[in-house]
């Protein structure tokens, strides 16, 4: 009697340990999306670049996984804000974040604190695209090619250099500013502004030097004849602006910057999600509609994979890490 209950309490243990084996690959394998809303968190404000992105990805995406994306714009802090809110979020796949050459890779050397790593936060989902600057003074300025500029930035050395608008400490055109005075030993005057749009305005009327900005902010004012391209940031030169040469090619060689956009999802988020995200998103980047998009805004469209993006941005947080330290610049 004994051995016929200590063999059923056997088989009774095992067939638990069974199931419960069998159990766990279902639970692991659990479908995604199962209906439940994904949220897309913008770090910014809505009517911006990043914002109108996601609202361009978000409707498609959720067509392909046949479940609701929703935007939810936590702006602040140079996108710090709402990054560390989709840090802090479960790696389920049910929250993605429109990260930035703001939120994750200067900010992190510009803010004395900031609540979130912006490498090993999060897992790099996908590159949308990447803007290029275009430095551009007043269509009556005396300078007509980057050695102008440099040459007249040097010899008023003593007085700060010449200026440069930008639409505020820490912004893409900022640091566009500040690599081009970290890599060419010549000193400018920043001038901040508060948008892109005072900014432009005063550089038109010859208040300020010269400044860097996305074609989407500059492109019309260069068509009208109110500002002078002098060169572009990327390494290659724009299909927009095809007679304007790179900073690279107007002398100063190894420069390369544009104000990249850019998926990311919470550190830990399956990896198994996080490449059929990448795979809808660039589906979606692929299609003609979002391709012109993308260069209305004046991107390149980017083919990267969550790998390359990872790397690409360890690069990106070492570089302007440089940059920022040598300029000395710290957050509002």
């Amino acid at each position: 009697m004994q051995r016929r209950t200590f063999i059923h309490h056997t088989l009774a243990a095992s067939a638990a340990l069974l199931g419960g084996s069998q159990a766990m690959p279902a639970m692991a394998q659990a479908p995604w999306p199962t209906g439940k809303a994904i949220t897309y968190v913008v770090p910014f404000p809505p009517g911006g670049n990043t914002d109108t992105l996601a609202r361009v990805i978000a409707q498609p995406l959720s067509q392909a996984l046949g479940t609701p994306v929703v935007i939810d714009n936590k702006g602040g802090a140079g996108g710090s804000i709402g990054s560390a809110l989709a840090a802090r979020a479960p790696a389920d796949g049910y929250t993605i974040l429109g990260g930035t050459i703001s939120s994750h890779a200067i900010n992190v050397s510009l803010y004395a604190k900031l609540d979130y790593d912006p490498v090993k936060s999060f897992s790099p989902v996908a590159m949308l695209g990447s803007g290029p600057l275009v430095l551009v003074v007043p269509a009556a300025s005396p300078y007509k090619t980057l050695a102008d500029v440099l040459a007249a930035s040097k010899a008023k050395a003593a007085a700060g250099g010449l200026s440069s608008a930008s639409p505020g400490t820490g912004t893409s055109p900022h640091m566009a500013l500040e690599l081009l005075a970290y890599q060419s030993g010549v000193k400018f005057t920043h001038v901040p502004y508060k948008g892109s749009g005072p900014a432009v305005q005063d550089v038109i009327g010859g208040q300020v030097d010269m400044m860097f900005d996305t074609t989407l902010i500059v492109g019309p004012h260069i068509q009208s004849g109110k500002l002078r391209p002098i060169a572009v940031t990327s390494s290659r030169r724009l299909e927009s602006l095809p007679d304007v040469p790179t900073i690279a090619e107007a002398g100063q060689k190894g420069f390369d910057m544009g104000s990249w956009q850019a998926v990311f999802a919470p550190a830990g988020t399956p990896k198994a999600i996080v490449d059929r995200l990448h795979a809808e998103i660039m589906k979606i980047v692929a299609t003609p509609e979002v391709q012109a998009r993308l260069k209305s805004f004046g991107m390149i469209p980017s083919t990267m994979t969550p790998a390359e993006l990872g790397a690409y941005q360890k690069a990106e947080v070492a570089k302007w890490a440089q940059v920022i330290k040598a300029a000395g610049i710290k957050a509002d």
